[in-house]
């Protein structure tokens, strides 16, 4: 199976390296020094469960790596357009195509620039980044991706839902948890509840888990951003666990110490942030269901600034 990765940053990186070295026949569209440091020496993966290296063929020409059975999508939410047009040569009639993207809109975003391709929507359970050019570096236990078609698509043919399943074998194969759900839409406000809380917090904080959420007044504000994600989900229609408040906190209390959200990367490095695709999002959505959102309204203000990089001062 040929698999391509769109990109090989953190999440994409991580990926694709473990299916590279369980033997699929990976490649990536890259860019950069992370793109030179990967001809040159192969993608090298480092963290608690051991170091390792992949070869992959990677460019920064799709047309150059040819058409993949599967693609995914392991980008920024506004880099989603840009990078499906740059990615449309790898397309074929049978290929599948999924969205790793952080927040609920990615594979809409996806479909929109990529034409008569469904976009199978993901989410990826993994902490990882780009420690230097060529090395990804990862922070968690969590090894794990779970997508599927949107409900009623006519993509989720029989061809594809093949394709799909042994996909999830392969992933497998590879050491991580792959699963195909009926309920797309759900499983990723599953996640995104979380994720937008944390990623707010640990950015505007500047601060990892450890000191965040160790903290009863951090907690507190975690909680009601946790409540906010979760009534704005159940009011667009979204089946989440009705226990997804406690949980979601608890799993923050259990993230390791030096661990953040990957926005925090970006607004350390003074780049452009998701925020529009996170706390944003809730923010619009909540105004346009009539769910306040009164925390995620201030962390929002507070990042917005920032969200195409250090703002200039003077």
């Amino acid at each position: 199976m040929r698999i391509a990765i769109v990109a090989p940053g953190g999440v994409g990186g991580y990926f694709g390296g473990l299916l590279a070295m369980a033997g699929e026949d990976v490649v990536a569209v890259a860019r950069g020094a992370h793109l030179e440091a990967i001809r040159a020496q192969g993608l090298r993966l480092e963290g608690a469960r051991g170091n390792h290296l992949a070869r992959i063929e990677a460019s920064d020409s799709a047309s150059r790596l040819g058409t993949a059975d599967v693609v995914l999508f392991a980008v920024k939410l506004f880099q989603a357009e840009a990078a499906a047009r740059a990615a449309a040569a790898l397309f074929g009639p049978q290929t599948l195509a999924i969205s790793l993207l952080n927040g609920i809109d990615g594979p809409d975003r996806l479909a929109g620039a990529l034409s008569g391709v469904t976009v199978q929507g993901g989410s990826a359970y993994v902490s990882a980044v780009i420690a230097e050019p060529g090395l990804v570096r990862y922070t968690s236990a969590m090894s794990s991706i779970v997508f599927g078609a949107p409900r009623g698509d006519d993509g989720a043919n029989d061809a594809a839902r093949v394709k799909a399943a042994d996909f999830v074998e392969r992933c497998r194969k590879a050491g991580f948890s792959a699963e195909m759900t009926d309920d797309i839409q759900s499983a990723l406000w599953t996640k995104f509840i979380g994720l937008a809380a944390n990623a707010a917090l640990t950015s505007a904080a500047r601060l990892p888990a450890g000191p965040l959420y160790s903290d009863p007044d951090v907690i507190e504000v975690a909680a009601a951003l946790i409540a906010e994600g979760a009534s704005v989900a159940r009011a667009a229609g979204a089946t989440v666990p009705d226990d997804i408040e406690t949980v979601s906190v608890a799993r923050l209390k259990q993230f390791p110490p030096g661990m953040y959200a990957s926005m925090y990367y970006d607004i350390a490095k003074g780049g452009p942030l998701e925020v529009d695709g996170l706390s944003g999002y809730i923010v619009r959505e909540g105004r346009r269901l009539g769910v306040p959102t009164p925390h995620h309204a201030a962390l929002y203000a507070v990042l917005k600034p920032h969200r195409a990089g250090t703002p200039r001062i003077g």
